[in-house]
């Protein structure tokens, strides 16, 4: 398993494989649906952005509240497909790096290695075990999205994937269940 530590580089980028694992450190931002529109919003009107994209990973999640003692509450993946519509205007922007779960739509697998970037696949169902990996939790922008808030989180050996490369390899393409 590889430890990585962002913000990523195109070497680390291109030296990612398919399938492989990784241990994420370092800074990366929430954002969710209501969060996408928004940015991708700002962008079409020449707004500056509440946290600079460009280089970015962003983490499909909407954290919840931090219970008392707690950095953050449990903070899983969400489905990367309600993302899809956004991703790949994020990615001509700049966005290097998405995490969430299941497949993604051709258009942004096609940015993805248009601009050599990375999806990474974290375990459904597992946001608190994956809250265990945030050091640091800080809201950033859209407060009033409540869960769908942008956050910056620190976070230290958070388990992936590597589910779409910079290549366009998908792994949710090499799956297959049998009887299905």
């Amino acid at each position: 398993m590889k430890k990585i530590t962002t913000p990523f580089t195109t070497e680390t980028i291109e030296n990612l494989q398919v399938g492989e694992e990784i241990l994420l450190s370092g800074e990366i931002f929430t954002a969710r649906d209501a969060a996408h529109k928004r940015v991708c919003e700002m962008l079409d009107c020449g707004l500056p952005l509440p946290f600079e994209i460009s280089g970015q990973v962003v983490y499909y999640t909407g954290p919840c509240p931090a219970p008392p003692d707690k950095i953050i509450g449990s903070v899983g993946p969400t489905t990367s497909a309600r993302m899809d519509a956004y991703a790949p205007r994020l990615i001509r922007a700049g966005l290097r790096v998405m995490i969430g779960k299941g497949a993604r739509n051709s258009a942004v697998v096609s940015a993805i290695r248009e601009h050599k970037g990375l999806y990474l696949a974290a375990v459904g169902g597992a946001g608190a075990l994956l809250s265990l990996c945030v050091e640091r939790a800080e809201l950033i922008a859209f407060e009033d999205l409540g869960a769908e808030a942008v956050y910056k989180l620190t976070v230290r050996d958070m388990p992936l994937v590597v589910a779409v490369d910079c290549g366009g390899a998908e792994l949710m393409r090499n799956i297959t269940i049998s009887g299905v």
